[in-house]
């Protein structure tokens, strides 16, 4: 049974743009992801609200991706694929990073996932690089994320750089779902549910490229 680990943010946790609670299980994108793959795969969602790829977050403690990612993967060895599904939250204004700094940020997961990660054979998990789709429309968030917008419209192109420089599979959600402009940074459930089949296919395709 492959295992595949989701870790990723707050709308890999679930996070409901309308009421802020969390989506039912079901409902979720890793959840509808598990649900076109089939019973035979085991997926595993690591999701956190606030997760950043690399940085200390000074308001909101324990975001960094860098820091959690290690003892994830130990923990739940062997794993045959991580997907890496964060982005968003470095947008914050705190951190005053282009979008050419968040890839980089991404690059370090993956290098992370090649160190720290073992598959049942012994080697490496296979990787899939999500990139975040771009902010909508900015309400209550709008000045936490000042001047995150322009930004956010490259992170696709600037991951799919990465993912090519580091030959791992790559999934664009901005190709496929759009943000919420109930709040301009979290995924509806419609949105959930094309996201979870896209991911499956990528998936497939991650899966087969290393046999």
């Amino acid at each position: 049974m492959p295992v595949i680990v989701v870790f990723g943010d707050s709308n890999t946790w679930g996070s409901d743009p309308a009421t802020g609670a969390r989506f039912s299980r079901a409902q979720r994108w890793p959840t509808v992801m598990q649900r076109e793959l089939g019973p035979e795969f085991d997926v595993i969602a690591e999701g956190l609200r606030g997760r950043t790829t690399v940085h200390d977050d000074p308001i909101e403690p324990f975001r960094s991706g860098a820091d959690a990612l290690p003892p994830c993967l130990m923990s739940h060895a062997p794993v045959d694929l991580v997907i890496l599904a964060l982005g968003c939250n470095d947008l914050k204004k705190r951190f005053s990073v282009s979008a050419f700094d968040i890839a980089e940020g991404a690059a370090r997961l993956i290098f992370l996932v090649r160190a720290y990660g073992e598959d049942p054979d012994g080697g490496a998990p296979r990787i899939l690089l999500v990139a975040p789709p771009p902010l909508a429309k900015l309400t209550g968030y709008a000045e936490m994320f000042e001047g995150g917008t322009e930004k956010s419209r490259l992170i696709g192109q600037r991951f799919g750089e990465i993912a090519g420089q580091e030959g791992v599979a790559f999934l664009d959600a901005g190709a496929v779902i759009r943000c919420s402009d109930l709040d301009g940074i979290h995924y509806e459930a419609d949105q959930h549910e094309l996201l979870g089949r896209a991911a499956a296919e990528a998936v497939r395709g991650a899966l087969a490229s290393a046999l």
